[in-house]
């Protein structure tokens, strides 16, 4: 039975989803295609949870496309990936503006082409303004990383390493924590995704390969978040 996304505002939307999307390599072998093929595919799901999040109030949308450990990949492999992101990124920016998709990158884009470099510094510039949903694309980026980089922050400001201030130097620091977590492929490891943001979000994890993970799928994981009791570490209150 298909189960509809809720309606937009309805209580119990998550306001930040994250995604760690997984198995695009293992969707393409079980087709006895390349590895490329199932990127595209991969593609493709992103597409679709972008215009369900939209449609069902999700305020931000995190998706993590490549990570610092990504960079270890065959060299053919990772080039696919930035060819893949810069063609991605070019053909889908106008379409994301005109919906009031405001775009963010967070990583380490040092290694990053200029080319790309310059398209997401474009694409960030084009929806600055927009409102209607917050997609951060996170690419070259790593927990620990983000951690140290705010530590670092911190110390040549001279300034005492609390969790509040390493907090407000985080690259997302502007941003409510994810209050859901989902992640596809079947493995169960944040895998050094925003490791601190992350402390007090519902996961929710699936054997759903990412480029098979659809409206339905995702219909089933919002549903799931809104039968979660959050209690942060409180005890449950008397009924």
């Amino acid at each position: 039975m298909t189960q509809h996304l809720p309606p937009l505002g309805q209580a119990g939307i998550p306001a930040h989803v994250a995604v760690i999307m997984d198995g695009n390599g293992r969707w393409a072998k079980q087709r006895l295609r390349p590895r490329a093929f199932g990127h595209q595919a991969g593609v493709k799901a992103a597409r679709r949870i972008v215009r369900a999040s939209h449609k069902a109030g999700v305020q931000v949308l995190t998706l993590f496309a490549f990570s610092q450990e990504n960079w270890q990949r065959p060299p053919t492999e990772v080039s696919l990936l930035i060819r893949l992101f810069v063609r991605t990124l070019t053909h889908e920016i106008a379409s994301l503006h005109k919906n009031g998709v405001r775009i963010r990158f967070i990583g380490n884009h040092d290694d990053f082409p200029e080319e790309l470099r310059k398209l997401m510094a474009d694409a960030e510039a084009l929806t600055g303004a927009n409102t209607s949903l917050t997609l951060v694309i996170a690419v070259g980026y790593g927990g620990q990383w983000d951690i140290a980089q705010a530590a670092s922050s911190l110390c040549r400001d001279g300034l005492p390493i609390t969790p509040e201030a390493i907090e407000s130097r985080l690259v997302v620091a502007d941003l409510p924590h994810p209050d859901l977590l989902i992640r596809t492929g079947g493995e169960k490891r944040l895998s050094n995704f925003l490791i601190w943001q992350l402390a007090y979000t519902e996961l929710h994890l699936v054997e759903t390969l990412w480029p098979d993970f659809d409206e339905t799928a995702y219909a089933e994981a919002l549903a799931w978040y809104a039968s979660r009791e959050r209690r942060f570490g409180r005890v449950p209150e008397a009924s």
